[in-house]
């Protein structure tokens, strides 16, 4: 394939998700160059943008070629069908993809490995998880436990009335998370103790609603777990809007910058902090492997998780805001 079409197609691809995206150096000679392609759930979300980072970073230093695409929105399962076909069409070795809807883009992926490409789930787990070759993530049920541990050892005894800010329906991500939490405060899905339950899609202003709603619902909320910072913040703001922002401890997952720094702030008490850099370093380098040797990556690989606060509690291992700021992204 020369240079030109190969140009045409990444257009395409680009066009049709309406995103952003790059090549490595070098792409002149793309017919010489192996190719991988990188498709994250948006291209606005710090997370992703750090994802980015790390995959051009790592394509440049394997001497290959990055494509990459986005959705929309989180939740845009087309934008990234139309993202793989346009990719394998491209002749990339290998895709990196964190799936917006775990089980609608499993068809997809199916044809992209029957072409013969590497896929390689990053973040986000699809449905079921061996419909990739590969996964290289936080461990998010682990991340869960960890933020839920912390809560229950926070509260000291103390009466719980939870609110959970979540993600969306069928997003594993999100179950995984959610589940943890759960798991860690020695819960299960229907204790008494949870008093109110909304979906966020991880967005702030969707997250200051949710908590807002919660709050009409049940004003003597004192534990909030979301999904992400974003959601957290955006709860932080509905809780001081009703001054109430003192009596409320707020756990999070994901330890991008903005999160962290609000854990510093004493606007989120406690996050676990994840990877995104490494999980896309660690794709591509697989990409790399597989297009020298024909050597497929398999199974699921952690790239860690790491519970950030500056209120260590006994018995849950944590890193301070310091360590946190370190290894942020965003």
């Amino acid at each position: 394939m020369n240079a030109k079409l190969s140009a045409g197609l990444l257009v395409t691809a680009l066009l049709a998700t309406g995103c952003g995206g790059g090549t490595a150096s070098g792409s002149q000679n793309s017919s010489a160059t192996p190719k991988v392609g990188l498709i994250t759930k948006t291209e606005t979300n710090p997370f992703f943008v750090k994802m980015k980072e790390g995959a051009q970073k790592a394509a440049q230093a394997n001497g290959m070629e990055l494509m990459s695409a986005a959705g929309k929105f989180d939740g845009d399962n087309a934008s990234q069908i139309t993202a793989i076909e346009n990719m394998v069409a491209g002749g990339v070795k290998g895709i990196l993809i964190t799936p917006s809807d775990t089980k609608a883009i499993v068809p997809a992926i199916k044809k992209a490995r029957d072409a013969g490409v590497l896929v390689i789930a990053l973040d986000t787990p699809t449905d079921p998880q061996d419909a990739t070759d590969a996964l290289f993530a936080t461990d998010n049920l682990k991340a869960g436990e960890l933020i839920g541990q912390y809560a229950k050892a926070a509260m000291a005894g103390k009466p719980a009335k939870i609110a959970t800010l979540d993600l969306a329906p069928g997003i594993s991500v999100g179950q995984l998370r959610h589940d943890g939490f759960l798991k860690g405060f020695g819960i299960q899905e229907g204790d008494p103790s949870i008093v109110c339950s909304q979906d966020t899609r991880g967005d702030q202003a969707k997250g200051q609603t949710a908590m807002e709603n919660c709050l009409q619902k049940a004003p003597d909320i004192n534990v909030v777990y979301t999904i992400n910072e974003p959601a957290a913040l955006g709860a932080y703001t509905a809780l001081k809007a009703d001054g109430k922002e003192k009596d409320v401890l707020i756990v999070s997952v994901d330890g991008g910058c903005t999160g962290v720094k609000a854990v510093q702030s004493g606007q989120i008490a406690a996050t676990s902090q994840q990877y995104p850099l490494k999980m896309a370093e660690d794709g591509v380098k697989a990409v790399a492997d597989f297009a020298k040797t024909g050597k497929k990556a398999s199974g699921y690989t952690d790239t860690g998780v790491t519970l950030i606060t500056d209120k260590s509690v006994s018995g849950v291992d944590a890193k301070d805001t310091a360590f946190g700021l370190a290894n942020c992204w965003g």
